[in-house]
């Protein structure tokens, strides 16, 4: 186990496998999150259900790939269009009963990186489509030390750029 938040989800492991390989036996695969890079800080967004900062991704639609999924979902958090997605690997976490189960249980999800220029911070909030969710975004510098980051993503930026 890497990390238990203070909701008692538990980041249990980072799967080195091939993305699209033989993923079969890594059941259910629900969503997909993406490490945001502008320069040599972060990017997170404000999740105004959760009320913590976090990186930015979501659930999969039925019948689409995991790279589609994170396509899709920074498409609609970041604004953003033909991005070059790194693949990191495969999260491995132990969720307790949420919004979306009632039952607690695992998951897996794919975890991918991507570096922006800092000239796209401007293209960003002017493309954003889902405000509703992810109210903001700001860079990790500009976050106080009293506001609440996500444990888990918080861990998770150690997989991608800097780590």
């Amino acid at each position: 186990m890497i990390i238990t938040d203070s909701r008692g989800n538990e980041l249990v492991e980072i799967l080195d496998i091939e993305e699209g390989g033989a993923m079969e036996q890594y059941a259910p695969i629900t969503h997909c999150l993406a490490v945001v890079m502008v320069g040599g800080d972060y990017l997170l967004g404000w999740n105004r259900w959760r009320k913590d900062w976090e990186i930015f991704g979501g659930c999969m639609e039925a019948g689409e790939t995991m790279r589609e999924c994170i396509m899709r979902e920074c498409h609609e958090e970041i604004g953003l269009s033909n991005l070059q997605f790194e693949y990191i690997g495969l999260m491995h976490l132990k969720m307790v009963p949420d919004y979306f189960s009632t039952e607690f249980r695992e998951e897996y999800g794919g975890l991918y990186g991507i570096q922006l220029h800092p000239e796209e911070l401007s293209e960003i909030e002017k493309y954003r489509l889902d405000r509703e969710e992810i109210e903001k975004v700001a860079l990790l510098k500009n976050i106080g030390a009293h506001e609440k980051i996500a444990e888990i993503d918080k861990e998770l930026l150690g997989y991608y750029g800097k780590g």
